[in-house]
């Protein structure tokens, strides 16, 4: 006991002296200055997540009136025409919901139903727009499903709108969503918000889909990923990968968690050395990444479209995307967006889709999107055209003048995917490509290509 109390004394003397004292402040200072700043960087990327869901909520909330009102227009015009532009929009804007609803820190299965039905919409509305253009008349059963649709379309708006109110006053908090260890999404916020969310699935628990051959059978809807191959990775190795789709210096990087939208990804920001900034989303099956996109100013035009070509290229194979074809690019503010197809035994297959962003400055890959190749990419079994291509050409209209001609695997309206044969050429002026049934000898579809200064696009 004297012992220790002979310690304390000599430490309190100790501390009497002035060097002792000031290296004891020093390391002290040290200590709240670093927990200030931990504290502080936490609170900012609390409040970035918070700001990111809170705007991908409120387009989910918009999108969503918009098909509401669109499939109303559908129910009360009796115009073709305006029919088909109501349900286009319905399309676009039920897709545009989906892809925001799958940012929120929600996991798929418990907005399954929710998710299905926006994808039902899209779907059928699509479909029953092809029947406009073709001047079928839609069917007795087809404005009752409409209708049925629309009766849904309200209830989710509803319900939306009270969530919104919760989330503007304050009884809903992101945050508590992204909670390590959240085991069901109801538990982990207030029972204001519970019932909220239970209501929005509840709304859809009854809801089984239309009955339509085709398009909304289950197996297209819960479609396997097919090309997204591997086992599963854990953050740390994510974070590594993410890493590498850069070749200048990552100063920083920080993780946003992991996402379970329509592929289970990990999400990250990172900074590099000149303070640009850049977000990367990679799978936890196979630590594929999903998209790349890093922002920076362009200020300058060097580079040929062609140099921007193998730039992306050259990238893509390092990537280990290899056999892909460049089909169409637009180009804006310096920047070059290039659409790649995988080929297979000189089959060009449209399904599997990159997108790859290079700069015209000096080269530098600025983006990816990998969505459509994590898909839909296998190595298909290729039966030999039953339809010739000289027997496919004679179906076609005399007058158009035809420059090329090859195989090509196209995705359907009913997301399936058709071996066709590919005419591209012009007529009166315009440029077009024909797709013509390598299996029946049917015309699939027609796309008309636009070529300006900033690309070539299809419509």
């Amino acid at each position: 006991m004297g012992a220790i109390k002979n310690k304390l004394l000599d430490w309190k003397n100790r501390l009497k002296d002035r060097h002792m004292l000031s290296i004891v402040v020093v390391l002290f200072t040290i200590i709240v200055v670093m927990a200030i700043y931990i504290y502080k960087k936490q609170t900012e990327y609390r409040q970035a997540s918070e700001n990111a869901y809170n705007m991908a909520f409120y387009e989910v909330v918009d999108y969503v009136q918009n098909v509401e009102v669109f499939l109303a227009k559908s129910l009360i015009t009796n115009s073709p025409e305006s029919s088909a532009e109501s349900l286009t929009n319905v399309w676009r804007e039920a897709n545009l919901a989906m892809g925001y609803l799958s940012q929120l820190p929600i996991s798929s299965h418990e907005l399954e139903n929710t998710s299905k039905f926006l994808n039902q919409v899209s779907e059928y509305s699509y479909s029953l727009y092809r029947k406009n253009l073709k001047d079928e008349e839609l069917t007795d059963d087809d404005m009752k499903n409409l209708k049925e649709l629309h009766e849904y379309s309200v209830e989710l708006e509803n319900v939306l709108n009270q969530l919104s109110a919760d989330i503007n006053d304050g009884r809903i908090a992101w945050g508590e969503l992204t909670d390590e260890g959240t085991v069901a999404f109801a538990q982990q916020v207030s029972n204001i918000s519970q019932d909220s969310f239970g209501n929005l699935e509840e709304t859809f628990h009854e809801y089984s889909g239309l009955i339509y051959d085709g398009a909304f059978s289950e197996h297209i809807t819960k479609a396997e990923k097919v090309g997204l191959t591997g086992e599963n990775i854990d953050e740390e190795t994510a974070k590594n990968k993410a890493k590498e789709l850069f070749t200048v210096n990552v100063k920083e990087i920080e993780s946003y968690g992991k996402s379970e939208g329509d592929i289970t990804s990990y999400n990250f920001g990172l900074t590099f050395d000149d303070d640009s900034t850049a977000t990367v989303s990679i799978s936890e099956k196979g630590g594929h990444v999903i998209y790349m996109d890093k922002n920076r100013d362009v200020l300058s035009e060097v580079l040929s479209q062609e140099e921007a070509d193998s730039k992306a290229k050259e990238y893509l194979e390092k990537l280990g995307f290899e056999n892909m074809r460049e089909t169409y690019y637009l180009k804006q503010s310096g920047i070059v967006t290039i659409n790649y197809a995988y080929v297979q035994d000189d089959v060009i297959m449209y399904p599997d889709l990159i997108k790859v962003k290079v700069a015209l400055d000096d080269g530098e890959i600025l983006g990816i999107e990998t969505t459509g190749y994590l898909n839909s990419h296998k190595e298909r079994e290729l039966k030999e055209p039953k339809v010739t291509v000289e027997d496919a050409k004679e179906s076609l209209n005399k007058d158009l003048n035809i420059e090329s001609e090859e195989l090509a695997m196209i995705p359907t309206e009913w997301k399936t995917e058709v071996l066709c044969w590919e005419f591209e050429g012009n007529v009166e002026g315009l440029d077009f490509i024909v797709y013509v049934n390598a299996e029946t000898g049917k015309e699939e579809d027609i796309l008309i290509i636009t070529n300006t200064p900033n690309g070539t696009l299809t419509h």
